[in-house]
């Protein structure tokens, strides 16, 4: 299967990254450092959001509590 899109920054960085052979734990603890990273970015755009929407706690235990 061909792909007729170019590779993104990061799929070209990935690749060169794969052409290393990782112990197991090193992978394990690249593995951690993704799902930080990406852990880190969505409570940071959820925090600008709460701030951008003046949420409070309350109306959050509401939203949490609602049914569906």
């Amino acid at each position: 299967m061909l792909l007729n899109t170019p590779l993104t920054n990061l799929q070209m960085e990935l690749l060169e990254l794969y052409t290393t052979e990782l112990t197991e734990t090193d992978l394990y603890e690249l593995k951690r450092l993704l799902a930080l990273f990406y852990t880190r970015r969505a409570i940071q755009q959820a925090d600008q959001i709460w701030e951008e929407r003046q949420l409070s706690a309350p109306e959050m235990e509401n939203w949490l509590n609602e049914v569906t």
